[in-house]
């Protein structure tokens, strides 16, 4: 199983109850601290850049002169690959340290900004034909909300293309951990895990939800389920991570959904 959140480097304290670490909010989840870092470490690692980015990019096949919002952007590596292949994309970060990023790597002219998932978003009903939210719902406690405002800037019958942990997988590290007692799979649950990137370190907060709990957010938002992936790492893989493909060719990490606005 490789598991890790966005980057297969990372040191983790493991999974913790919310109240066994105390920190303040601004110190969760605060990319701004190692933007420089953790992008670095994505450009060519194994799950973002020839797992997780691959098969966002497979999901979303001819993506030519669509309109496409990149929820949760980061620095704008998956932007950047909609864009070569034709997209016209839009994207918004709560992170203004990783949006610099992303204006240096697609330019003054790209429409990026800084807005909180969740939040009500800077854009008119019926904007987009997709909407790409790579490795970002599982930030928040409840999905309700974001997929909400993500189907209210979608046409009708544009694409919601979105990966998440998979929830397999954070349940069967909680079992070898033997915290299953305290992170039951049907249950919601937090921990707080630390990320080592670049001699930076930060605190992470992510959430846990059941496949059933996933489907019927995305559902009662107004979406149709069209596709659920759980796919082969990209085959360059084999050849830069010969050991690591070798003993998992297959592996639970992310799992990946198309749905469809209704």
């Amino acid at each position: 199983m490789i598991y890790n959140e966005h980057h297969e480097h990372a040191s983790s304290t493991g999974p913790t109850s919310r109240s066994a670490v105390t920190v303040d909010p601004p110190k969760v989840n605060d990319y701004n601290s190692f933007a420089e870092a953790y992008t670095a470490e994505n450009e060519t690692n194994l799950i973002n850049a020839h797992y997780e980015r691959p098969a966002m990019l497979a999901l979303a096949g001819d993506v030519a002169g669509r309109r496409i919002l990149d929820a949760g952007c980061g620095s704008g590596p998956l932007s950047a690959a909609l864009r070569d292949r034709g997209a016209l994309v839009s994207g918004f970060d709560a992170s203004a340290g990783m949006l610099e990023l992303a204006r240096r790597r697609l330019g003054d002219g790209t429409d990026l900004q800084v807005a909180d998932l969740g939040s009500p978003l800077p854009y008119a009903d019926d904007t987009f034909d997709d909407v790409v939210a790579s490795l970002v719902l599982h930030y928040l406690e409840d999905w309700g909300p974001a997929l909400a405002e993500l189907r209210r800037v979608l046409k009708p019958g544009g694409r919601l293309i979105a990966s998440v942990d998979h929830p397999f997988a954070i349940n069967l590290m909680h079992r070898q951990a033997g915290r299953e007692a305290d992170y039951k799979y049907f249950d919601t649950t937090n921990w707080t895990e630390e990320w080592t990137m670049g001699g930076h370190t930060a605190l992470m907060s992510i959430w846990h939800r059941p496949l059933h709990a996933m489907i019927e957010a995305f559902t009662g938002a107004g979406f149709r389920i069209m596709a659920i992936s759980e796919p082969e790492p990209d085959p360059a893989a084999r050849e830069l991570f010969p050991e690591v493909i070798a003993a998992t060719p297959r592996f639970l990490c992310f799992l990946f959904f198309v749905l469809q606005a209704g």
